[in-house]
């Protein structure tokens, strides 16, 4: 009895050697087991990290591929011969075919169609294990593969053939390896995002970070970043996560904010496994400028912030850019005291006066700041830049990719020219596109803005981006996650529309959110039910027609009911409706407002139950509830709109010219007797009104205040 375990998203190089002599061992006798189970990931979670795992009876497991191929082949020893020890030298050569560079992979194969020449096997005059453990590394990498199947090396394309076309069952071996690639595959097409991104050398290790700056509360585009950095972490490599705050500004930065964003961190589930602070690393960063201050990398500039800005824009040297560096650390020196002098200098880095990408023309490393910390206090008036300390503490915390919005591409040079001056390890870059929505600022400058200018409540204000306002709004952790994985690491920059981000929302919501019903109390019509009974009663009825585990309600029905005057005004004379949950009437009588300016409103009605009428065949299907019989309970209900009105601002757009006058819209109405139960955040559907969340549970003297949730279809929306 044998178990062979195979990651599948595995380089196919490793793992398919290993499942052909598997088979070859099958083929030869069928009586012999060997269980071989697919795992979804790219490193199986065994204590060796390895892209396999073969455990026969008796023996301890093993996980490099050439010795799982020479456990099996010990198990199951009918194969072997006197070339034996032959046949264990070639496979321990696969692992030579195994890289995707082909000037790695040119060598051995040169050197196996050298050993082929008037050669039919690798091995003897028969076929061997050894030369199903080739075939398979070449087949399983997509550029030896590419080079045998051009027949750039006659004899190994010559033996590769032969070997396919004499041995029937390697096709179909193959087959099962790449249907399960091209089932993940489907699912992510199915999700609409593809994580399939080709990170460089993550058979090393994957270590990720997330760099919040603790200056205002995460946003939707924060999200992405930290989910991104997540998925690549813990789903996709089993690898590690830290969540580093960038606390390099002292202006800005707050404990509120750092404490907020660790606690909506936590609500997503994204769990670090090391939490950092740029902060902890001032000694080290302070030490690292020195050093490009001697080397004569850097030099500290009083240029004034307008000029600096002109010279760097038309590529003009600043007259501070050849001080020695003396000089230079003097200036860094009474920068670091804080004093008057100090705060008229900062520290730039010696790139390039007209480099084309003005990313790299001496952009600011270090700047004077007296102003207290929130972490270290006084104990520094220097601070490092964000493009300074950001490639130190990723090489020095050991990331090992650094994942980042589109926009820093431009400054990806600076990251990498920061490592090589200092002689620090290098951290692959891999962009990806931030996102976009129409008629929202994502700007933590611009939000900042409007806390302060009161035109929100606060960072939690329902129409604002933040993970707090979408969640006052009405959204779901589990919609936020499975919306943000499905736009993935994509490089393309879209404006996205929220009525996708709702539509999501509304999956997870919709199967558990109970029915209620509410009226509007403006105009709200009364009606008299003939055949009703005389006095009001109630009955239970299920909270969601679908969903029978959210238990039932009381529903409560007497001879007069309120419905909205939307409703009423659409009935004609003797109009056959339905009452939802309750059966169908007929509209005996209509009666409209006397005022000459108000003629189309209804007063009352008169309605005469039908229940043996037919549902299907109504038009009008109205909600409704009984004056009697139960306590109705006010409720306010309130909608938003965008804050901006421009589907995206420009550049040079004033944002004050585009701030929407009128984004708030509140409907007080009342509300069936079962709403007093409702407890603050819970998420329930008035029906044909939409999803509300409470914001505020209904207390004796005291209104309900419901939010509603946008579900993609409402013109209205965040």
């Amino acid at each position: 009895m044998a178990a062979l375990t195979v990651a599948a998203k595995a380089n196919q190089a490793i793992t398919l050697p290993v499942l052909l002599v598997a088979q070859y061992i099958k083929e030869a006798d069928p009586n012999v087991k060997i269980d071989v189970e697919f795992k979804d990931v790219d490193v199986l979670g065994s204590p060796a990290k390895s892209e396999l795992e073969f455990v026969s009876t008796g023996k301890p497991p093993v996980f490099a591929s050439s010795q799982v191929i020479r456990d099996l082949l010990q198990a199951f020893p009918f194969w072997q011969r006197q070339s034996e020890d032959l046949v264990y030298e070639w496979i321990a050569r696969i692992g030579g075919f195994a890289s995707t560079d082909f000037k790695s992979v040119e060598g051995p194969l040169l050197e196996l169609d050298s050993h082929l020449t008037l050669r039919s096997y690798v091995v003897g005059y028969t076929v061997t294990p050894a030369d199903f453990a080739v075939w398979g590394a070449i087949r399983g990498n997509k550029v030896a593969y590419a080079a045998v199947k051009k027949a750039a090396m006659l004899n190994v394309s010559r033996w590769f053939t032969f070997i396919e076309e004499t041995h029937s069952w390697i096709a179909p071996a193959v087959q099962a390896l790449n249907a399960h690639a091209q089932e993940r595959r489907a699912a992510k097409s199915k999700e609409g995002a593809s994580y399939d991104i080709a990170l460089p050398d993550t058979d090393k290790g994957v270590v990720t970070r997330f760099p919040p700056e603790p200056s205002g509360y995460l946003h939707i585009g924060h999200t992405k970043a930290a989910c991104l950095n997540d998925y690549f972490a813990h789903e996709m490599y089993q690898g590690t996560l830290i969540c580093r705050f960038d606390d390099t500004n002292p202006s800005k930065e707050k404990e509120e904010f750092q404490d907020a964003i660790v606690e909506d961190l936590a609500l997503m589930g994204i769990k670090p496994d090391k939490t950092s602070y740029t902060s902890n690393y001032f000694q080290e960063l302070y030490d690292y400028c020195v050093t490009l201050l001697k080397d004569g990398k850097a030099y500290a500039d009083d240029t004034e912030r307008e000029r600096m800005q002109h010279e760097r824009m038309h590529g003009i040297a600043s007259k501070r850019r050849d001080a020695t560096a003396d000089e230079n650390l003097a200036r860094f020196e009474e920068m670091k005291k804080g004093n008057d002098e100090g705060v008229r200098w900062c520290v730039r880095a010696k790139m390039s006066v007209d480099n084309p990408n003005k990313a790299m023309r001496d952009p600011v490393i270090y700047r004077c700041n007296p102003q207290p910390h929130h972490r270290t206090g006084s104990s520094w008036k220097v601070y490092p830049t964000y493009d300074f300390a950001c490639p130190i503490v990723d090489s020095l915390e050991g990331i090992t990719h650094a994942l980042r919005t589109i926009e820093y591409r431009d400054r990806n040079p600076q990251y990498n020219w920061m490592l090589d001056a200092l002689n620090l390890r290098k951290v692959h870059i891999w962009d990806f596109a931030r996102m976009n929505f129409i008629r929202t600022l994502l700007s933590k400058r611009k939000l900042a803005k409007f806390v302060e200018t009161g035109v929100v409540w606060g960072w939690d204000d329902p129409r604002f981006p933040t993970i707090r306002g979408i969640r006052r709004r009405g959204m779901t952790i589990e919609a936020l996650r499975e919306f943000i994985l499905k736009q993935g690491p994509s490089r393309n920059i879209v404006n996205l529309d929220w009525t996708t981000f709702w539509a999501t929302n509304k999956k997870y919501i919709d199967p558990v959110a109970p029915r209620h019903t509410a009226i509007e109390k403006e105009n709200a019509v009364t009606a008299t039910v003939k055949g009703a009974r005389v006095a009001a009663y109630t009955e239970d009825k299920p909270k969601h027609g679908k969903n029978p585990e959210l238990g039932t309600k009381k529903v409560a029905y007497s001879s007069e009911i309120l419905i909205d005057q939307v409703d009423a005004q659409a009935f004609a004379q003797d109009e056959e409706i339905t009452l939802m949950n309750w059966g169908n009437a007929i509209v005996r009588s209509i009666s409209h407002s006397l005022n000459p300016l108000h003629r189309s409103l209804v007063t009352s009605l008169e309605l005469e139950l039908h229940l043996q009428g037919d549902v299907k065949k109504t038009k009008q299907k109205i909600t409704w509830l009984a004056t009697s019989g139960q306590e109705l309970i006010p409720v306010e209900l309130v909608d938003f709109d965008y804050l901006i009105t421009k589907d995206k601002l420009e550049e040079d757009d004033n944002v004050d010219d585009f701030l929407n006058p009128k984004t708030e819209f509140r409907t007080e109405a009342v509300a069936d007797g079962n709403v007093a139960e409702l407890k603050e955040n819970d998420v329930i559907q008035f029906e044909r009104k939409g999803y509300f969340r409470v914001e505020r549970a209904f207390k004796h003297g005291e209104k309900a205040v419901m939010f509603c949730i946008p579900t993609g279809k409402e013109n209205k929306g965040k």
